[in-house]
């Protein structure tokens, strides 16, 4: 994130080893996010990973604990995203001036219409996609006061964090056939 002195980027010489390229940041995921990140060992091998999200040739699947219980087990999110103008830091709205953003959805499981436990899987690749898509439904991503403000907390022993995971994604491997992570 902006002004983090601490970040993904800064640390890939310490994978670098007896390598003469230092590995390359493909894909990352929000500070507060949890799970998978991308880091090419060549630029070669970046550049395919690369053309790979560009061409939307991926599949990702986030997990989240949201807020309540949406209104459909499983749907489709269409609604398009802008940056938030002023000064409260790199916030998306919708906005039909906007980019095209599309997400899928499906409930996993859910605690007595409190909490819900939802997939989602980005079509599209927006800032902050999922996390403005959740509250669209309704059921903003627990911990998320950003997008979902007092709403997005539930009260007892759930952590105050954001509670979204990059769970899985399928790519095109550089060396031919797809790449599963999860």
């Amino acid at each position: 994130g902006t002004n983090t002195p601490r970040h993904v980027d800064g640390m890939l010489g310490a994978l670098q080893g007896k390598s003469k390229e230092k590995p390359k940041l493909v894909h990352r995921i929000d500070k507060d996010t949890s799970g998978i990140l991308v880091i090419a060992r060549t630029a070669a091998s970046a550049k395919k990973l690369t053309e790979s999200f560009k061409k939307r040739k991926t599949n990702k699947i986030y997990w989240a604990l949201v807020k309540g219980r949406p209104s459909q087990m499983e749907g489709v999110i269409q609604a398009p995203l802008d940056k938030e103008p002023g000064t409260r830091g790199e916030r998306m709205t919708v906005s039909d001036d906007g980019k095209r953003a599309v997400t899928d959805f499906k409930m996993m499981d859910s605690a007595a219409g409190t909490a819900t436990w939802m997939a989602f899987r980005p079509v599209t690749g927006r800032t902050h996609q999922i996390r403005v898509h959740a509250t669209l439904l309704g059921t903003p991503i627990v911990g998320d006061g950003k997008y979902g403000g007092k709403d997005a907390f539930i009260d007892g022993p759930v952590s105050r964090k954001l509670h979204l995971h990059a769970r899985s994604l399928d790519i095109d491997h550089p060396d031919g056939g797809t790449l599963s992570v999860k």
